[in-house]
């Protein structure tokens, strides 16, 4: 039996309206919009500003955008894989809330934790149901409202992020296309540089952690800007290196929306063209699992169907990694 890849034949994307531009956040904390945008290349970034609504929100909205775009009906969905760090609830998958309010009434799903990596991880695992036979038709969404466990006082992280979702749906691939393949890295001794340090079973939420405000987002981000430079660097190299491709036969990069500065560093370290690196972190800022998502269905009609393109991230854990993958033909509603 021949190996059957899973290629990406849909896509869809959710960015909220509100809009939280650098000038506003000079208002709100000691930065500029110079600052910003030297250190970063974030201009803005989308806020889920609606009390009621929340991530699971948002993941829909972007299945429903992909469901409209493709003409795929939501029964036919078998299985959807929800990356998010920043789940509705600690309790109840927030997997089975977007079933439900994306109408998915034949699928079953589940959430996955890998920070800003979660996507990919997720991508490969859904890849894996089809490769398997096991499905046909997978939903892959990265979704997170950052929004949510970012302190506004705090001006070293608020400018970082932002919320949104993207969505894809894999399904068997023709011959010459699809996810080739990817190389995956954990390191657990990067936790204590990135992370929201309560609110789980170590750190229980108490009056000492709310008011320590250890329910946010803490980094170190000298310690993240250099791992993440090596470690998308150094898979991508890897996974280019295994499948026998140099920087000529790679059309396209898309990595994960950190920090340009980061993705301006990965670029040289690979001597691959900035041109050819697909970079939409000055409108969003990170969205963290919804970064690679939001970049392919922002810039879904530069990709060509059989073009090599590499996607990589960096995240929390730390993890990090690089899929390597050919490009194949979009649905198309009628």
């Amino acid at each position: 039996m021949t190996k059957q890849n899973a290629v990406i034949s849909a896509l869809g994307g959710y960015t909220p309206d509100t809009i939280l531009d650098n000038k506003m956040l000079e208002k709100m904390v000691d930065t500029s919009d110079e600052w910003i945008t030297s250190r970063t290349g974030i201009k803005e970034r989308r806020i889920l500003s609606d009390s009621t609504l929340a991530t699971s929100d948002m993941a829909a909205f972007a299945i429903k955008n992909l469901l409209d775009n493709s003409g795929v009906a939501p029964e036919e969905i078998e299985c959807l894989i929800l990356a998010t760090s920043t789940p509705d609830h600690i309790l109840t998958p927030t997997a089975s809330l977007v079933c439900e309010k994306a109408g998915l009434k034949n699928a079953w799903g589940f959430d996955f934790n890998a920070a800003c990596s979660g996507f990919l991880f997720a991508l490969s695992t859904g890849a894996a149901f089809i490769e398997s036979r096991r499905h046909k038709k997978v939903l892959v969404v990265g979704a997170d409202q950052m929004s949510a466990i970012v302190n506004y006082e705090d001006r070293n992280t608020c400018v970082l992020f932002g919320d949104g979702a993207g969505a894809v749906l894999l399904e068997p691939a023709n011959e010459g296309e699809g996810v080739i393949d990817s190389i995956f890295k954990t390191d657990g001794s990067g936790t204590q540089f990135l992370s929201v340090p309560a609110g789980g079973s170590l750190y229980p939420a108490s009056e000492e952690t709310i008011a320590g405000k250890k329910h946010f987002v803490h980094q170190d981000g000298k310690t993240v800007f250099k791992n993440a430079i090596n470690g998308m660097s150094s898979t991508s190299s890897a996974i280019m290196e295994r499948n026998n491709l140099d920087a000529d036969a790679v059309d396209w990069i898309i990595p994960h929306q950190a920090n340009l500065r980061i993705i301006q560093a990965v670029s040289d370290r690979l001597k691959f063209p900035i041109e050819k690196v697909k970079i939409n972190i000055q409108k969003y800022g990170n969205t963290t699992a919804a970064t690679i998502p939001l970049c392919l269905w922002d810039f879904k009609d530069d990709f060509k169907p059989g073009e090599n393109i590499v996607l990589t991230a960096f995240g929390a854990g730390f993890t990090w990694g690089s899929t390597y993958l050919k490009w194949g033909t979009l649905r198309k509603a009628n």
